[in-house]
């Protein structure tokens, strides 16, 4: 039996918003996303990989935050161009910390307060 990735699901509170972030400024590409009965959306990752975003009360919205994503529960994409989304992200107001390895990778928190890594990889 083999193990694989194959979604990581997130709450927001505002699909537009929840767009601008991981369509507009990340550059994901929606998927086809099934009937539930909760609103959302479907990007695809590659490969067979999802994030799913779910417009759905947060549990958790209270809780208090570290400044960088990287002490707070966060998932990691890899992008070819970090300048690139550095500068849309400055252009969108999101604030982003750079990674405490010394890697090429930075974190933010998207308008929902879920933390994000995005590390550089070659292509």
């Amino acid at each position: 039996m083999s193990t694989v990735f194959h979604h990581v699901a997130i709450i927001v509170s505002d699909l537009s918003k929840a767009e601008q972030v991981y369509g507009d400024i990340l550059g994901l590409e929606q998927d086809i996303r099934p009937d539930l009965n909760f609103d959302g959306l479907f990007y695809s990752l590659g490969h067979g990989q999802q994030l799913h975003i779910m417009l759905l009360d947060n549990p958790d919205a209270k809780s208090i935050k570290p400044a960088h994503g990287g002490r707070y529960h966060h998932f990691a994409l890899s992008v070819s161009h970090l300048d690139t989304i550095k500068s849309k992200l400055e252009q969108n107001d999101i604030a982003y910390t750079q990674s405490k390895s010394g890697r090429a990778a930075i974190f933010f928190y998207d308008f929902d307060g879920n933390a994000i890594e995005l590390v550089q990889v070659s292509t």
